[in-house]
């Protein structure tokens, strides 16, 4: 019925927790990584410095700046989405694919550092008006499993697969998402996950491969199930059902 004030001082930029109400809690022995929140758990006061971020090294600069990334991405195409919450998903997009890039590559470069932890903060806030879809649940899973395995890699790796499950369920918003990032005209779907490729390599951090971690593909079963019992909510929050078939393939095509 209470709890006591949250004061949130972020030393990265990924979660955007700062300005929602979601935490995660981690239950190693059940392997168990589950969300969540509630109207006690927003913060009460956030500081959010990006000098005390600049001694995070490239690779996980690039993990926790992707987190923000698809916060952000899931809770644009989340059918959850509000008119406030498509305004802050697109800055948030449009900041991280200019600058994520600058920061993982020169970490004391403040004008980037500033603009990825805002570009956070606006992802917490698209978590505090929409939604994560599912892409949250089959990471959870993993990392439940692999905790070695950084959140930000996972969804990395899931990413492209992922998001071509819903390409053409979503055409006019991932076309959106593609114009923020490229500042072009997008006539397809598939320009976002191209754009989201690119931001990939200019990051260093493509290809990431689940092999990579010491995931097998006979873990891809058990996979699925931890994420429908212990994060199923999110995938009621997809654009549309994903089946297990289609759940085992993004696993399949994000494993080598």
């Amino acid at each position: 019925t209470k709890a006591l004030p949250i004061i949130a001082i972020p030393t990265t930029a990924g979660t955007g927790t700062e300005m929602d109400p979601w935490t995660v809690i981690t239950h190693e022995t059940a392997q168990e990584k589950i969300g969540f929140g509630c109207q006690r758990t927003f913060p009460t006061l956030s500081i959010v410095d990006p000098e005390l971020m600049v001694s995070i090294p490239p690779h996980l600069t690039a993990y926790q700046g992707f987190d923000a990334f698809f916060h952000a991405a899931e809770g644009f195409i989340a059918n959850c989405a509000t008119p406030i919450s498509d305004l802050y998903a697109l800055e948030a997009i449009r900041l991280i694919y200019k600058y994520l890039p600058v920061a993982v590559a020169d970490g004391k470069n403040l004008k980037a550092r500033a603009k990825i932890a805002w570009a956070s903060t606006l992802a917490g806030m698209v978590e505090a008006t929409s939604s994560c879809t599912s892409e949250h649940s089959l990471e959870h899973a993993m990392s439940a499993y692999y905790p070695q395995l950084p959140h930000g890699a996972g969804l990395i790796a899931l990413s492209e697969a992922y998001f071509e499950t819903f390409r053409h369920d979503c055409t006019k918003r991932y076309m959106k998402m593609a114009e923020v990032m490229t500042q072009k005209k997008s006539n397809r779907s598939s320009d976002f996950i191209d754009a989201l490729i690119t931001l990939q390599k200019e990051c260093k951090v493509h290809p990431v491969k689940l092999s990579e971690f010491g995931i097998q593909p006979e873990d891809f079963p058990k996979f699925l199930q931890n994420a429908r019992d212990t994060m199923g909510g999110l995938f009621t929050l997809d654009p549309r059902p994903i089946t297990d078939e289609e759940i085992l393939h993004v696993f399949e095509k994000s494993y080598k």
